[in-house]
């Protein structure tokens, strides 16, 4: 009996040891992902994004003036790149608002193979696609299940950006065995500074009681959201890890 309480009793103390000596920097448990949308047109606050001192996911739309260069921007900053696929949405413009090589559809199932893999060979390094606009076709079986063959073939993974509610990507991606993660909720969907440091605070309440958390703002409000980010992240970073979209794909 001796033996066996002394046996315990030393478990005990290399627990302590082991928790007193455990590093300062281990990462925080909770994490997030930051997903900058609309790269590819050399947009006003491109290179405050690029600058910021943290990793974040940059959703690069394809075939434009500076697609190319702002992949090779991204990649050499140590961000991950990922092709902002423009899709059809519910209502408005899509010969206008959509941009080139854009997934509608009325498309015939080859086409939509053709352009998917168009967009990705335009966009050096990408690693994953996420919707631009999008609400009507991540609604669509059809045509989100040509795009997922097509990701799945590539090995790709897709981040729904969730334009529309009733979106069944993550359900199809799930039965297709394609890794799949949806946006929580856009950061700049109004363009204030205000606004901004209000969604990042949703953030940090979110993760009280989640372990991840994916949220998306965009290169086209200028510096507003880059300069918010920029303050505003690198304090929670005790607390948060921020990481890469892919990174949570792992966990």
């Amino acid at each position: 009996m001796k033996l066996r309480i002394t046996g315990i009793v030393l478990c005990l103390i290399a627990l302590w040891i082991t928790a007193v000596n455990a590093p300062a920097w281990a990462a925080p448990a909770k994490r997030a992902a930051i997903v900058i949308d609309d790269f590819g047109n050399d947009m006003q606050g491109t290179k405050e994004m690029m600058s910021l001192p943290f990793p974040i996911t940059t959703a690069i739309m394809p075939f434009l003036p500076t697609t190319k260069r702002d992949a090779e921007w991204a990649h050499q900053a140590g961000h991950e790149v990922i092709v902002h696929l423009p899709m059809e949405p519910l209502s408005g413009r899509k010969d206008k608002w959509l941009g080139p090589g854009a997934i509608t559809t009325d498309l015939p199932d080859d086409e939509i193979r053709r352009r998917v893999n168009a967009a990705v060979d335009d966009v050096p390094y990408a690693v994953g696609i996420n919707n631009h606009m999008g609400s009507k076709v991540t609604a669509d079986p059809r045509v989100i299940r040509i795009i997922l063959e097509e990701c799945k073939k590539r090995g790709l993974y897709f981040l729904d950006s969730h334009t529309n509610y009733r979106s069944i990507v993550l359900k199809n991606a799930s039965n297709m065995g394609v890794p799949c993660i949806e946006n929580q909720w856009f950061l700049d969907d109004t363009n204030t500074k205000r606004h901004v440091v209000k969604q990042i605070g949703w953030l940090r309440d979110y993760l009280k009681d989640h372990d991840q958390c994916v949220v998306i703002g965009h290169v086209g409000t200028g510096r507003k959201t880059a300069g918010v980010l920029k303050e505003a992240i690198p304090p929670l970073t005790n607390e948060i890890e921020f990481v890469r979209i892919s990174e949570l794909m792992k966990k």
